[in-house]
């Protein structure tokens, strides 16, 4: 089964969190909490002016992502557990430092 958001809206696969905190000690699974950062899956074309005119999509498949903590309804699709979300919940792209040098 395929999915493509509609609108102004993203599927997004989260990435998971450190289990070690600094010091070294090991987080248990039920002190963890959901990571807010993400990989973007699939987006959809963009919102729409009421004037009919597209509004392009800030964000594109492959994007790491950072969102709100309670951000997103939470989907199965082919048996992985994805969220959909506005692009407006989306808080900003995280690059690593290398491609920022570059650009």
């Amino acid at each position: 089964m395929t999915f493509k958001p509609l609108h102004d809206r993203v599927l997004v696969r989260r990435v998971e969190g450190d289990e070690k905190t600094a010091g070294g000690l090991i987080i248990p699974d039920s002190a963890k909490e959901k990571p807010a950062e993400g990989i973007i899956v699939a987006c959809g074309e963009g919102a729409r002016k009421d004037s009919g005119e597209l509004i392009a999509m800030a964000v594109k498949a492959g994007d790491k992502v950072l969102f709100g903590k309670w951000s997103g309804t939470e989907v199965t699709v082919n048996g992985e557990e994805l969220l959909i979300m506005k692009e407006s919940d989306i808080l900003g792209i995280i690059e690593d430092d290398a491609a920022a040098k570059a650009a």
